[in-house]
């Protein structure tokens, strides 16, 4: 080897490992999030609005609102298509559509563009109502008690428009049939 290359690798290495060592101090020193309904709509609070642009095919099409649903209970589930537990999370989902879609409307809010989402959805077979949006997403987040803005994030609320249940993170069955049994 050149003593060129030797210098360049040398170089190469030192930076490498100060990178990895920069991010790992930057991970482990991170903030915690703010807990869920610490800001925003907390447990026991009325739901605040929600409207997003409605999934129709591979469009985004006009505003949809949860006032256009009446009072029915609903389990909102903000979630994104690169967001790896969101996708594990939503066969799940759409299975709980299914057997309750008579007394409770699941809807899924994608911080995303609505290509990406609609391609997702039709893969997985989702047939739940999906509402896109990027800030304003994030936004309706913030106001319905997940002030970190991770995902996924999901609210149950009941037929008196009360919110019953927040979780931020990856739901299981377990979890969810908890949750559904405050309102069932």
């Amino acid at each position: 080897m050149s003593a060129i290359f030797k210098t360049f690798l040398k170089w190469f290495s030192i930076g490498l490992l100060g990178v990895a060592l920069g991010a790992s101090l930057a991970y482990l020193t991170r903030p915690e999030p703010p807990a869920v309904g610490v800001e925003g709509a907390r447990v026991g609070d009325p739901r605040p609005p929600l409207a997003h642009a409605q999934l129709i095919g591979d469009e985004a099409t006009e505003w949809a609102s949860l006032d256009d649903w009446g009072n029915r209970a609903v389990l909102i589930n903000f979630w994104a298509t690169w967001c790896a537990p969101c996708r594990r999370e939503m066969p799940l989902l759409q299975a709980t559509y299914e057997a309750h879609q008579d007394r409770l409307m699941v809807l899924g809010v994608a911080m995303d563009e609505p290509g990406p989402v609609a391609e997702f959805a039709k893969s997985l077979g989702i047939t739940y109502p999906l509402w896109v949006g990027q800030i304003d997403v994030s936004q309706s987040q913030k106001a319905w008690g997940n002030p970190s803005g991770a995902l996924p994030y999901t609210v149950l609320v009941d037929a008196e428009g009360i919110i019953r249940w927040q979780h931020l993170g990856e739901v299981d069955e377990a979890q969810l049939a908890e949750a559904l049994a405050l309102i069932f």
